[in-house]
């Protein structure tokens, strides 16, 4: 199996304490956590893009960009690159910039994004959100395969015979799909041979295994082989006994309950609140990763009986102290990597790999 480090950068008061660091300090901690991934061997570096609310990765190309700078090895990716509200011209010129600084480590997760509030910015349809990403998205592969591109769409204005610069470093880059609560992006990502990324943080696995399922299925449908399946997490916390993980995750663990709850009071939608109310709860039947590093290591095997995933994405929570945050990766990195990677194996990323990054040595 194959790790990534994903950070969508919320930057909120501490929910105990209130202290809130600045945001210049939030955005070099990504930097700086990245090059720490790397340098720990993790295979892959993610930021997030958000538009609203108490989150600093509204530009996540340009975080991309000082991450292809600070790092050389590990490959660099979003989670996710929210398509249904971009120009895929745009989108194809800055990408293939990062994938040109970075010397071909890029690859991308696209989606709709999993907030409500960014559409009316951008003077979109929330009821149009899957046209929006269908419609982009098709555009936007074209885009990074072809020169001299002419379109006629929807909800794009028409071009004709138009080329994008820069060009991607050596052909396109990987695109992922997001998955989390809806078939559309399944079934884009089935009909046009990409891998998916269930987002697998809010909910119960059933529901995220129902999308995983489905997409194979439609990969059949459209004649080919399934591709490769990533997989979120409910955040991570590691310690010496599971007693000492539940209790020192739980204030942050139920804060964000209670803040999820709050934000989407009445709104019966799956994934727009937290499924377990309490850490026992998400540790026994969710998909939070807080225990011991045995512990963690066998919750993800055990998810990887029902998903069959190639990635696994990880995230600690930024209200932790930074160094027990560095502490958490580092012990992830040594103690729980060897024991996932000595039951489960995959191609993704290696020699094996045609559709890999071209970077990626």
């Amino acid at each position: 199996m194959r790790f990534q480090v994903l950070d969508i950068v919320p930057h909120a008061p501490h929910p105990v304490t209130g202290e809130l660091v600045s945001v210049h300090e939030r955005l070099t901690r990504v930097v700086e956590t990245a090059v720490l991934a790397e340098r720990l061997g993790f295979d892959s570096y993610a930021v997030g893009e958000r538009h609203a609310g108490e989150f600093v990765s509204s530009a996540p190309t340009v975080l991309l960009g000082a991450l292809a700078q600070a790092t050389s090895r590990i490959l660099l990716s979003t989670g996710v690159t929210v398509l249904s509200l971009l120009d895929p011209v745009r989108v194809a010129e800055d990408y293939a910039t990062v994938d040109q600084l970075s010397g071909g480590r890029l690859e991308i997760v696209i989606g709709k994004g999993n907030e409500d509030k960014h559409f009316p910015l951008f003077g979109l349809e929330l009821a149009k959100q899957y046209e929006y990403l269908t419609e982009n998205y098709e555009l936007l592969r074209r885009l990074l395969r072809e020169e001299q591109v002419s379109w006629a769409g929807t909800h794009h204005h028409d071009l004709h015979e138009v080329t994008t610069y820069p060009r991607p470093f050596d052909g396109p880059f990987r695109i992922w799909h997001g998955s989390a609560t809806s078939t559309a992006a399944v079934d884009l990502a089935a009909r046009w041979e990409d891998p998916i990324v269930s987002a697998n943080a809010l909910q119960p696995r059933e529901n995220y295994l129902v999308l995983i399922d489905r997409y194979r299925e439609q990969c059949a449908v459209h004649g080919h082989a399934p591709g490769y399946v990533g997989s979120g997490s409910g955040g991570l916390f590691l310690a010496d006994t599971d007693e000492q993980a539940v209790a020192e995750y739980r204030p942050l663990y139920e804060s964000q309950v209670a803040k999820l709850n709050a934000a989407h009071a009445g709104d019966t939608r799956l994934g727009k609140r937290l499924s377990f109310e309490t850490i026992e709860e998400a540790v026994a039947h969710g998909p939070a990763l807080v225990g011991t590093p045995e512990r963690v290591a066998a919750k993800i095997l055990d998810y990887h009986k029902a998903y069959h995933h190639d990635f696994q994405s990880i995230s600690v929570n930024p209200a932790l102290p930074y160094e027990r945050q560095q502490e958490v990766l580092t012990r992830f990195a040594e103690e729980v990597v060897p024991l996932v990677r000595r039951e489960v194996s995959t191609t993704l990323w290696g020699s094996a790999d045609p559709g890999r990054a071209k970077g990626l040595a």
